[in-house]
């Protein structure tokens, strides 16, 4: 383990604590019971915030806030223009307070400061895009239905969206839908992670300083249970958008079907790289340090398993091994540190659960393989860890891990490259690298994922749909795609003649 490159403390003073509470119909309220929950940042230990812990109560009237105010009108029927503006103003203000929300997420999820700087400035971008999605929804019109018919077909706001959050990205996921929503006309309820609510309340601040209406987007603080059950079932609710496990994916679909609300859902990956052996096996090995270590490994993108030609499996191990030594693992306040905390202790077990089950049945650890101490911060972190000799029915090698483990598998031809990349439950995302731009083509063409990657990974623009296919998710995010999800088609047919044929005949 000395030979892993570890920050130890920055020294960095933790700021008091912060008070989060529900935003419903632009009221800050406490919980009507005052229960309350606090968070303990992962890498520090200290008590980061103190968040009110709503119930069924906080839930439903959020969502009478959202009904409320959808069913007036003013904001559905509110102009592109108008809602632009506002989606323009509240990027402008996450910049503004960049510093402020990047520090209390690196407190509460564990993820380096440098990082989280860098995704909230993503997150005011994907505000910006939004914007401009507002002013150019449209429908079509049919003037070929005869001399006195034209029909219309329009696009018109879902309703009221239930937008469930996950914590390994906080601000950056709820940016991912909530503007999107709000372009489209919707409005909304919201409940962050009970692990991470800061920064969502924080944007609650921004909106109401952007002068958005209130009751549009309205915040509930607490657990999946009450409070993400009742934004799930409430016939109130006309779509939940929900991010985070599969499984709980599944509950949430089985419990919205009891109305048959949309649902949108972005869950896990198990997401491979392929590599053949005419690739470029530096930038494929630094492509592949960085998807497995990337937020940790507490990423549903995770490049956590690799599936590589036998020819160059061990020159390209190898090169894998050597960058793990060098990333910055440590205090995620120091800007130098790459890899921080993990998320909580349970995760941290279940994460070395999943490396020592490999190792028992027959697996080698090419490196890593337990909890990390780095001095001055703590022991919730976990070293960079590569599993070898795999079979591709090991748990390690078909679950999605979340931790920064990278199961290898070695292939001899296209077509078992193809089936062990296909062999999985999830389809969320897939790498191939090649210097062939046919090889790449076709296995972009055949591989089952809802982004694929060529000779690059993890690159991401507004401008393009994410989501997943099998068990990684239906519906998608971001691009224009993304602001469809939250309209719905209402076909509108004119008789605009003076005369009608008669049905009954006088």
């Amino acid at each position: 383990m000395n030979d892993i490159t570890i920050i130890p403390s920055a020294g960095v003073v933790i700021p008091a604590p912060y008070t989060a509470r529900h935003l419903i119909g632009g009221v800050w309220m406490d919980s009507a019971d005052g229960a309350v929950s606090d968070r303990f940042s992962p890498a520090h230990g200290s008590l980061v915030s103190t968040a009110a812990k709503g119930g069924r109560a906080e839930a439903e009237a959020g969502i009478a806030a959202a009904r409320t105010t959808f069913d007036a009108g003013d904001w559905r029927f509110s102009s592109g223009k108008e809602r632009a503006a506002i989606l323009l103003r509240v990027a402008d203000l996450i910049e503004e307070h960049l510093n402020r929300i990047a520090l209390l997420e690196t407190l509460e999820s564990g993820k380096p400061i440098t990082q989280a700087k860098g995704e909230i400035a993503g997150a005011a971008d994907l505000w910006r895009y939004a914007a401009s999605l507002a002013r150019v929804i449209h429908g079509d019109s049919h003037n070929s239905l005869g001399a006195d018919m034209l029909g219309v077909v329009l696009k018109e706001p879902i309703g009221v969206v239930s937008i469930i959050c996950p914590w390994n990205f906080p601000l950056l996921i709820v940016s991912q839908k909530l503007p999107f929503a709000l372009a489209a006309g919707c409005t909304a309820v919201i409940k962050p992670s009970e692990l991470t609510p800061s920064t969502t309340c924080i944007l609650g601040e921004l909106l109401i300083e952007a002068c958005l209406p209130a009751g549009v987007a309205n915040i509930v603080l607490g657990f999946g249970d009450p409070v993400g059950e009742a934004l799930s079932t409430d016939r109130r609710v006309d779509m939940v958008s929900f991010t985070g496990s599969t499984d709980v994916g599944k509950r949430i679909s089985a419990a919205a079907s009891g109305t048959l609300k949309k649902v949108s859902l972005e869950l896990g990956g198990k997401n491979p790289q392929v590599i053949f052996p005419d690739a470029d096996l530096d930038q494929a090995a630094d492509a592949i340090t960085f998807g497995a270590y990337f937020n940790a490994g507490e990423c549903c993108n995770s490049g956590s398993r690799i599936i590589v030609h036998q020819d160059v499996a061990e020159a390209l191990t190898a090169k894998v091994v050597a960058l793990s030594r060098k990333v910055p693992f440590g205090d995620p306040l120091d800007p130098a540190t790459q890899v921080g905390a993990i998320i909580s202790p349970e995760h941290m077990a279940k994460i070395d659960g999943y490396v020592q089950a490999a190792v028992a049945d027959g697996a080698d650890v090419a490196i890593g393989g337990g909890a990390l101490h780095v001095d001055g911060v703590g022991a919730q972190f976990y070293q960079p860890t590569i599993v070898t000799n795999l079979r591709p029915d090991m748990p390690i090698a078909t679950d999605e891990v979340f931790g920064p483990v990278l199961s290898v598998l070695t292939f001899a031809t296209f077509d078992e490259a193809l089936h062990l990349a296909n062999n999985a439950s999830y389809g969320l995302s897939a790498g191939v690298w090649s210097a062939d731009m046919s090889t790449c083509l076709t296995f972009a063409r055949r591989v089952q994922a809802g982004t694929v990657w060529t000779n690059t990974w993890m690159d991401g623009f507004p401008e393009m749909p994410f989501g997943g296919v099998k068990e990684s998710g239906q519906g998608r995010e971001l691009g224009r795609y993304g602001l469809e999800e939250f309209l719905e088609v209402k076909t509108v047919q004119m008789r605009i003649g003076t005369t009608r044929q008669p049905w009954v005949s006088s």
